[in-house]
């Protein structure tokens, strides 16, 4: 999800928007996952040419990406949406507010304890052996995009790099998520608790663990009877509370937290073993589910003179 406050700063985001074609290749990317210049051209009808300019100006708006991939004709370019969603605030009101924006893949938590049934993936193979707690110190961990476990946790430094004379007033996170149930169940209902510096700021119950249809961009080799995406969740602690999307979870509010520049931010998500209900949890990053993004952190932010 991008977030458009200043529109005269995201001139290029309206632009590759006022174009039907460039829409409907969009619509045509959120459908099919990637899809290669080639095969773009042929499906709207158009020249080479005419797809590469369309195409190029979706990119430099940060809408899709593209990349190159070996072919038994030398290299060829794949095209894949990048966002999802996009937030426009329209107000009068002049925030003091700047932003730091950053992600971290799926793999890259700094500490964890899980328990079976449990495992963690690249885009290209599972990392060791599934069900076995102990890959998930295992180096490669690091390019996991998936993981997944019955209970426990995972724990993700955030980065935080902003002036030293701040005062954090919000800080959103965005992931999509799911349970885990042995194989696959859609009526798999999982209270994940949410956890900032070892604070529980709030918990948000998943429904299931859904395997009804491939996810967008869940790679062609994985089970089909397995977590194939989640619902995209996004966790915002600010001044008034806790919300996940727009619903309040918790009265905890971002001064309770007594957050400071120069310390460090732990997010951790759970499944505890008090929990109601134990469904566990599945964090899909780039590359799987029906998102192509790992897990997004946003910090705003207001200088202290």
């Amino acid at each position: 999800m991008r977030y458009i406050r200043n529109y005269q700063e995201e001139l290029t985001v309206f632009d590759a928007l006022g174009s039907e074609v460039r829409l409907s290749i969009l619509q045509q990317l959120m459908e099919q996952g990637r899809m290669s210049m080639n095969d773009l051209a042929k499906s709207m009808g158009l020249t080479n040419g005419a797809i590469t300019s369309h195409v190029k100006r979706l990119e430099n708006a940060g809408l899709i990406r593209i990349n190159a991939e070996p072919s038994g004709h030398g290299n060829q370019k794949i095209c894949e949406p990048h966002l999802d969603k996009i937030l426009f605030v329209f107000s009068n009101h002049n925030s003091s507010q700047n932003e730091f924006h950053s992600h971290l893949r799926v793999g890259q938590y700094s500490s964890c304890k899980v328990y079976p049934t449990c495992g963690l993936s690249t885009v290209s193979s599972i990392i060791g052996e599934v069900d076995d707690p102990r890959y998930f110190t295992h180096q490669k961990r690091f390019e996991a995009d998936i993981l997944w476990f019955t209970r426990g946790f995972v724990e993700y430094m955030i980065p935080c790099v902003i002036p030293t004379h701040s005062r954090i007033e919000q800080i959103a996170i965005s992931a999509e998520l799911s349970s885990e149930a042995p194989g696959s169940n859609a009526h798999w209902p999982s209270d994940i608790h949410f956890y900032l510096n070892g604070t529980l700021v709030g918990t948000w119950t998943s429904p299931g663990d859904f395997a009804d249809v491939p996810g967008v961009f869940t790679p062609d080799w994985w089970y089909s009877s397995w977590n194939q995406y989640g619902l995209l969740k996004t966790l915002s602690v600010t001044d008034k509370g806790t919300f996940i999307d727009d619903m309040l979870l918790s009265d905890i509010s971002i001064s309770d937290l007594s957050l400071s520049p120069r310390s460090p931010i732990y997010f951790r998500m759970a499944v505890p073993d008090t929990a109601e209900h134990i469904g566990g949890l599945t964090i899909f990053g780039r590359d799987f589910g029906n998102y192509n993004q790992d897990i997004m952190f946003r910090i705003a932010y207001s200088e202290e003179k």
